[in-house]
């Protein structure tokens, strides 16, 4: 018996990356055929790129059938993900960061949680299994105490907010990703927040991730966002969002 698997995009939001991007695509597509039976895509996704990201993009997407991009002149990785997302036709919506930071080996798993009913999988540095390479006491401890500082405003389940590796099912992308509001770095955790408060089911699955000394966030700039993003929809209120069957 054959068992059809909804097809895959894996979203890589991409700003001034050009010596990431071709490391990251060639690593992905040697360890994607392999690790999922799904038909797949990569998109890049260029938010304002000012380098030769966009020629890269460009060289990819003609050079492989698997590999195609879109192009955003204003910046932002949320403002990314909505347009990657909300224009796709595949069944399971993904994304990863360029440094690929989290092993690319929790992928799969990702995906079966999907497959096997949940709307959301986000990967966990904080959950059991989980293990962490290389990040500094500051960004540690800003980021045990943003995810404690969530709990603690909308006692919620999931455990690691800002991972960048998150994966959706394309109904549910649909009926929360309009809602959303910020465009910025705080529209993984708002995703999240939406999604467990309208009933919606996360999976969490612990990753290895390893800290990037070259990262592009600015934490400070980043941590005051977020908290204003929180109190928005703390005291703002949580939008309505219809649950998929």
């Amino acid at each position: 018996m054959t068992t059809s698997h909804p097809s895959v995009d894996v979203v890589i939001p991409v700003l001034n990356e050009e010596k990431a991007l071709p490391v990251c695509v060639a690593r992905l597509r040697e360890f994607l055929p392999k690790a999922i039976p799904n038909p797949y895509r990569i998109v890049i996704a260029d938010n304002g790129s000012s380098d030769r990201t966009l020629d890269i993009c460009q060289e990819l997407s003609q050079r492989y059938p698997d590999v195609a991009y879109i192009r955003l002149e204003q910046r932002g990785r949320g403002r990314a993900l909505k347009k990657a997302w909300l224009e796709s036709s595949a069944g399971i919506l993904s994304y990863m960061d360029v440094d690929l930071s989290t092993d690319i080996n929790a992928f799969p798993a990702m995906v079966k949680a999907l497959e096997d009913g949940a709307h959301v999988a986000y990967g966990s540095r904080l959950a059991r299994g989980a293990k962490v390479y290389k990040r500094t006491l500051k960004r540690e401890i800003t980021s045990r105490g943003y995810n404690a500082l969530i709990k603690l405003l909308f006692c919620n389940h999931f455990s690691d907010a800002q991972c960048g590796f998150k994966a959706v099912t394309r109904e549910t992308a649909q009926a929360i990703v309009p809602h959303v509001v910020n465009n910025n770095w705080f529209f993984d955790t708002e995703l999240l927040l939406i999604a467990e408060k309208r009933g919606f089911r996360l999976k969490g699955v612990p990753v290895v991730w390893t800290d990037d000394p070259d990262t592009r966030v600015r934490i400070m700039r980043t941590v005051a966002e977020d908290v204003k993003g929180l109190f928005r929809l703390r005291f703002g209120g949580m939008p309505r969002v219809e649950r998929p069957r």
